[in-house]
C-alpha cells in the first residue's frame, strides 16, 4: 500500500494511504477499451477519449472542458505508468454512468501494486499517482485473473 506523509491536527506527523486496493465501481457500462503496445500510442488514446468526452479529438472550448482534460491526463498518467512499469500489452477502458466517468487501466504486473514516488527528486518524475488522486472523485487498484487494473472516477462537472 502506498503512503505519503502528512501533518495531524497537532502538527505530528502521520501516513496517509494514497492508494489502496479497491474494486473498481459498480453500475458502469463500459463505453470501449483499447489495448496499447508503446508510449507512442498515447496521443492517439487522449484523441479517442476527448472524443468520447466531447464530441472532438482536440480541446474545442478550453473555458468549459476542465472535468474532461482531467479524466484525459488522468488516462496518460495511468496508461504511460502500466506501460513503464506493467508492460505491454495495455488495456484502457472508458465506462459511463450518468455524469461519472470511470477509467480502468489493466496490465499484467501483477505483483507490482500503484506505488507514489517519496523521497525522490521532484525532477526525476514519478509524481503521477499523487496528480490522479487529487484530480479524481475516488481511485483505487485491483488483481483478477492474472490481471492488476488501476482506476479513476471523475464527475462531468461544467465550469
Amino acid at each position: 500500500m502506498a503512503h505519503a506523509p502528512a501533518r495531524g491536527p497537532a502538527g505530528e506527523a502521520v501516513t496517509v494511504a494514497l492508494w489502496e486496493s479497491a474494486p473498481s465501481p459498480f453500475g458502469f457500462r463500459e463505453l470501449w477499451c483499447e489495448e496499447l503496445h508503446s508510449l507512442s500510442e498515447l496521443a492517439k488514446l487522449r484523441a479517442r477519449l476527448r472524443r468520447s468526452l466531447t464530441g472532438s479529438p482536440t480541446v474545442v472550448h478550453p473555458e468549459r472542458e476542465h472535468w474532461s482534460e482531467r479524466l484525459v491526463l488522468i488516462a496518460d498518467e495511468l496508461t504511460s505508468n502500466a506501460l513503464r512499469h506493467g508492460g505491454a500489452p495495455v488495456a484502457t477502458a472508458l465506462s459511463r454512468t450518468g455524469d461519472r466517468w470511470l477509467l480502468a487501466v489493466s496490465d499484467s504486473s501483477t505483483e507490482v501494486p500503484p506505488t507514489p514516488a517519496v523521497g525522490r527528486d521532484p525532477g526525476l518524475g514519478g509524481f503521477g499517482l499523487y496528480l490522479v488522486a487529487d484530480l479524481s472523485q475516488r481511485h483505487g487498484w485491483f488483481v483478477e485473473r492474472g490481471t492488476k487494473t488501476v482506476w479513476a472516477e471523475i464527475e462531468a462537472v461544467e465550469g
